[in-house]
């Protein structure tokens, strides 16, 4: 292994810990100045009178319809490599994007239909 392959892995880690570090600190910055401003500390809390439980449980059910979708893409993407005569990296990438896309489209109508029965 050479020493550019090795500074890889250590700037990515890097990367991702400036990242999250940038996020934590703006956060930081923003809910400071909300409190120097007088606004009450509950805005920083999801009230209990939504429908959705918590934004934890919403995002991972984001999450998890998007890898279901994306599990789905590397099936079918392996089965039209195999059966067909298209491409691997063709099958792989459309089939990947579009299941992925709609397991984001199914969620993002089931967090309509929540809102909607909330408004009524």
């Amino acid at each position: 292994m050479h020493f550019s392959e090795a500074l890889i892995p250590i700037f990515m880690f890097a990367a991702l810990f400036g990242v999250f570090y940038l996020y934590i600190t703006a956060r930081h910055k923003e809910r400071m100045s909300l409190i120097e401003k007088g606004a009450d500390a509950s805005l920083f809390y999801a009230s209990k009178n939504k429908p959705i439980r918590g934004v934890f449980s919403m995002w991972t059910l984001k999450l998890a319809l998007f890898l279901i979708g994306v599990g789905f893409g590397v099936l079918v993407g392996n089965i039209l490599a195999v059966t067909t005569g298209l491409e691997e990296a063709v099958c792989y990438l459309t089939s990947i994007l579009v299941f992925g896309g709609s397991g984001l489209l199914v969620y993002y109508l089931y967090e309509k239909n929540m809102l909607r029965e909330y408004e009524d």
